[in-house]
């Protein structure tokens, strides 16, 4: 599935989907059960050592940045339920970029069609949300963060409180790859895509955006990447990460 960045072009997507998703739930069951039991024991616990596979002085200064702040977790007042998100990074000769997905437009999703960072919710009795961040980011695109990443830390976690919204905490995790993979999309996902830190974070591309709402019309800060925009919880996870990236 992987190749090196030579024989990539920038952008490479496999569209045509050659793995339905019961084929690639039925791959992943013993692919988890081994990959649960040596998850925390290596390159997966929070680290407390610089990186081992991924070498870039960014990313190096950004792990060790993530190192000595303490994520803020947040309120557990029930009902809850739990997710994870993967803030992807990759080394190009330019600057580090970051993976985003574009979510499928699909009934009864509340994020129906938004500009994401592949994750999910957390599934009854997952050991970790860690596990949880690596097995929806396999199952939505196809990147192995187990085998071609390296996790660097996580970042605040948050719950949004909007009533149109479940009830859910999100807690983003930042990975470093060595490669850029061939993606593979499930039906969840319509479009994936990198955007180099520099562009997202450039003060030209700020701007507010209106949100229709139910019955109400919502101004909200966002992000214009190319032809999208990036706003919500995934904005809010990117305004954080700034502080460490600057």
């Amino acid at each position: 599935m992987y190749v090196t960045e030579a024989a990539i072009p920038p952008v490479a997507l496999c569209r045509e989907r050659p793995h339905p998703r019961r084929f690639v739930h039925a791959t992943l069951r013993p692919y988890l059960s081994s990959f649960s039991g040596r998850l925390l024991s290596t390159v997966y616990r929070l680290p407390s050592t610089v990186l081992t596979s991924v070498h870039h002085p960014e990313l190096t200064r950004i792990q060790g940045a993530l190192a000595v702040r303490a994520a803020r977790p947040a309120e557990r007042d029930e009902p809850f339920g739990e997710a994870a998100v993967a803030l992807v990074l990759y080394p190009d000769a330019d600057g580090l970029e970051a993976l985003f997905i574009k979510r499928a437009t699909r009934a009864g999703d509340p994020w129906s069609g938004q500009i994401a960072l592949p994750g999910g919710r957390r599934h009854h009795g997952e050991e970790s949300l860690v596990h949880t961040a690596v097995r929806e980011t396999l199952e939505e695109i196809g990147l192995d963060l187990a085998a071609q990443g390296e996790l660097l830390g996580e970042l605040d976690e948050l719950r949004p409180r909007n009533p149109g919204l479940p009830p859910v905490i999100v807690r983003p995790y930042v990975f470093a790859i060595r490669e850029r993979p061939v993606l593979v999309l499930n039906e969840e996902v319509a479009d994936a895509f990198w955007v180099p830190l520099s562009s997202v974070y450039d003060p030209a591309q700020r701007k507010e955006i209106t949100i229709h709402f139910s019955n109400a019309h919502l101004r909200r800060s966002a992000i214009a990447v190319g032809e999208h925009d990036i706003w919500g919880l995934t904005e809010h996870i990117l305004r954080t990460f700034e502080e460490l990236w600057r």
